[in-house]
């Protein structure tokens, strides 16, 4: 994704923040500031597994929202709230499951058990 713009990329200036962060902040600090250099450095890491992603996940989400015949999270949330997929839960999870591990895999992909 470079186009319009020139290299570097986004995710290449976010990887090299991240790597500064790694090499050169985190060995020098400690304490809370330890702690906060940790939580940048994960949250880059987070948003370079949201670009790398591109959009499959995004694609993926759309088609379980349309399978539920639902037009949102919010939707779907207050859908299930209210009981209207109580006879087709197994069905509803089914639909999650992708979902769910997409989202897994971009916030920490170390929670996934694979197989």
């Amino acid at each position: 994704m470079t186009a319009p713009h020139d290299r570097p990329t986004a995710a290449e200036l976010i990887e090299s923040v991240r790597e500064w962060l790694e090499r050169d902040v985190a060995p020098a600090v400690d304490g809370r500031l330890s702690f906060h250099t940790r939580v940048a450095m994960n949250s880059l890491d987070i948003v370079l597994r949201e670009l790398a992603a591109g959009n499959e996940m995004l694609q993926r989400h759309d088609a379980m929202l349309r399978s539920l015949d639902v037009t949102s999270d919010a939707d779907l949330s207050a859908k299930i709230r209210s009981g209207e997929f109580d006879t087709s839960l197994a069905d509803v999870l089914t639909s999650l499951a992708p979902v769910i591990e997409d989202k897994v895999r971009v916030s920490n992909p170390k929670y996934l058990l694979e197989n």
